[in-house]
């Protein structure tokens, strides 16, 4: 990291971040380009939210290096997606995959650790590729918004992301599903075909089923358990 960033993220995130706080989604990732490019990456899930920032991005900076964390367990509909927003935006998203295949991870532990030990799986399947992705980064762009859980409500605009070691941007912090949805729509940007089939929130085929109405829109993902978090976004 480098000395610059570390006087941001030590000194004066928080009074960028509230400078922040009314701006819209593309100021907010202007700044974030002039502030850091080109150590500046994205992680995406290829999530409602991060198909947003994407086009955002491909007016703004389409250079900046998006990836996403291939668990091996992600269903095809989002792995096709990202050819879909290759053609529309010239953006190839770089996979970023454990050091273990599927079948060899699950030989290593004698089956699948997505039932029997959730957090373990996503520690090692997303969190240490995550960890290794950034390294040579000043700052990571996220889709999070405050609304989706109790943990995201405290989110800053700009933050230092302890866990992490840099700063992190969330230029959708202060959107609602509403706001995501009308600019999808507006721009005709393209998304999994999964939310129109009742999943609103996507991750890992075994971890996500689909929602009925009433229910908020991370209930699909870990059904059943207290786990609403991959641990990405879990602050220390």
């Amino acid at each position: 990291m480098s000395a610059a960033a570390t006087v941001v993220a030590r000194e004066s995130l928080a009074e960028i971040s509230a400078g922040l706080e009314h701006a819209s989604p593309q100021e907010i990732l202007r700044w974030a380009v002039a502030a850091y490019f080109p150590k500046l990456t994205m992680a995406t899930a290829f999530g409602a939210e991060g198909c947003a920032i994407i086009h955002m991005l491909a007016d703004i900076e389409p250079r900046v290096r998006i990836f996403n964390l291939d668990t091996g367990y992600q269903f095809a509909e989002t792995l096709e997606l990202r050819d879909r927003i290759a053609e529309r935006y010239g953006i190839v998203v770089e996979y970023v995959r454990a050091e273990t295949t599927v079948a060899d991870y699950e030989a290593l532990h004698g089956g699948p650790l997505y039932n029997s030990q959730p957090d373990q799986c996503c520690f090692d399947r997303k969190i240490v590729p995550l960890r290794k992705a950034i390294v040579g980064y000043d700052a990571w762009i996220s889709a999070i918004r405050r609304d989706q859980t109790a943990h995201r409500k405290t989110a800053g605009i700009v933050e230092w992301d302890k866990k992490f070691g840099l700063v992190k941007v969330n230029p959708l912090a202060n959107w609602t599903k509403n706001d995501v949805w009308k600019f999808i729509l507006d721009h005709g940007v393209p998304y999994n075909p999964l939310h129109d089939e009742g999943f609103p929130s996507i991750g890992c085929w075994p971890c996500t089923r689909a929602v009925t109405g009433g229910d908020d829109d991370r209930a699909g993902r870990w059904r059943g358990s207290e786990k609403k978090e991959c641990g990405l976004h879990l602050k220390e």
